[in-house]
């Protein structure tokens, strides 16, 4: 599934992104710009970004349930991630005015 239409980044190349980073270091705060800082690629108009969150949350999720960690490490972990897309991102605002049509 194509995620970003500015740069042209699939929701796969997205989560092979995302597992590299949490093999370098497994309790990193991934961020999208972080992604996209590896991918060489930048955020254009950054409606994407909400999308990009939610697969970072979804992966990191995932990694760490298939890791050995202990449950209250990665509860805590992904608690102060949504945490922060609470307080400085909102899902209806992603960057796009109210009219926009992508296609």
């Amino acid at each position: 599934m194509l995620v970003c239409h500015c740069n042209l980044i699939t929701e796969k190349e997205i989560e092979q992104t995302i597992l590299g980073l949490l093999e370098a270091d497994p309790w990193q705060l991934i961020v999208p710009a972080k992604v996209y800082h590896t991918l060489a690629k930048r955020g254009r108009c950054c409606g994407c970004f909400p999308n990009v969150v939610e697969t970072i949350i979804r992966v990191t999720e995932a990694y760490h349930a298939k890791s050995s960690a202990g449950e209250t490490e990665i509860v805590s972990y992904l608690d102060r991630v949504r945490g922060l897309r609470g307080q400085y991102g909102r899902k209806e605002n992603e960057g796009r005015q109210k009219g926009h049509r992508a296609a």
